[in-house]
């Protein structure tokens, strides 16, 4: 689920990149396309295990389907 335009399915590209304040913004794009999306509840908090870990969490989230969110 993104803020932009709802509910994208399909091949997807997912970034966690790192904000000041300790948190992260999640974005997804269709694989190779230009825009970028705000995954909706993003930013989120960095927890304590890390962006990779924090990163890990949202891709199976995503891959589960059912309108994910950060």
């Amino acid at each position: 689920m993104t803020d932009e335009v709802g509910v994208i399915t399909g091949d997807v590209t997912l970034a966690t990149v790192p904000q000041d304040g300790g948190l992260a913004r999640i974005e997804i794009q269709y694989t190779d396309a230009d825009e970028w999306y705000t995954l909706t509840g993003s930013p989120v908090p960095v927890p304590p295990d890390g962006l990779a870990a924090l990163h890990a969490r949202v891709v199976a989230r995503v891959e589960s389907g059912g309108a994910a969110h950060a």
